[in-house]
Parts: structure tokens; C-alpha cells; sequence
């Protein structure tokens, strides 16, 4: 299995990721991906590009190994530093469709699910 095909494609991706990250504070946001990206980088066949990445203080909670476009996407959130100051204390979902259309929501995590130094 290839590794780490889409990496270099997702980091071209890396600064329009970041505007819309900080803008889906106030709404959900979408933006269209070139097919021909990840075409050129490793054919999917059938399978599609098509994923979920939910995360949680900037670690992924669903299953994402069965998607190598999902986890080369985590590497390139996780190597810029602003995207991985941004994703603390947030529970973010990413998703691509079908139609190569990136959805990216963001909701703040629940306080009480940190925990707080006892006096």
C-alpha cells in the first residue's frame, strides 16, 4: 500500500483549509476540490475520495483507516501549526462528498468535558 500519496496535494490545500476553518466558527463551509488533484496523485477507482474525519481537540474520533485521503488530510492539519492551535477545545467535522464538495463544521467542545485543577 502507497503511503502518503495525497499529502502533498492537501498541503496545496493547507491555507484555503485554514480560511475556512477560522469562518466555520459562525457557519458550516464548503468549497469545491479539483478532481484532477487527486486523480493525478492515486486513482481511487469506485472507491471515490468520499470521507468523514470528525475530530476532537485535534484527534480524530471515527475510523478513518480504511480512507488514505482522510489520513494524509489529518497529517497536513496536524504539520500546520495555526490549524493545530485552532483545533483545541473545538470538535471539527470535515467531510468531502461525491462531488468533490469539502464541508467543513465546527463546534466548540463542551467545558465539562475538560477537566479542572481541584483546590
Amino acid at each position: 500500500m502507497e503511503e502518503r500519496k495525497y499529502l502533498t496535494t492537501w498541503k496545496r490545500y493547507i491555507p484555503v483549509i485554514r480560511l475556512h476553518l477560522k469562518k466555520s466558527l459562525n457557519e458550516e463551509q464548503s468549497f469545491k476540490l479539483n478532481i484532477t488533484d487527486f486523480e493525478s496523485a492515486g486513482d481511487r477507482g469506485k472507491s471515490g475520495y468520499t470521507f468523514n474525519l470528525s475530530m476532537e481537540n485535534g484527534k480524530v474520533i471515527n475510523n478513518i483507516s480504511g480512507s488514505a485521503v482522510a489520513r494524509d488530510l489529518y497529517e497536513a492539519l496536524k504539520a500546520d501549526e495555526a490549524i493545530k492551535a485552532f483545533l483545541q477545545d473545538r470538535s471539527i467535522k470535515i467531510s468531502v462528498g461525491k462531488s468533490f464538495l469539502l464541508t467543513i463544521k465546527t463546534t466548540h467542545v463542551s467545558s465539562y468535558k475538560t477537566e479542572t485543577p481541584q483546590e
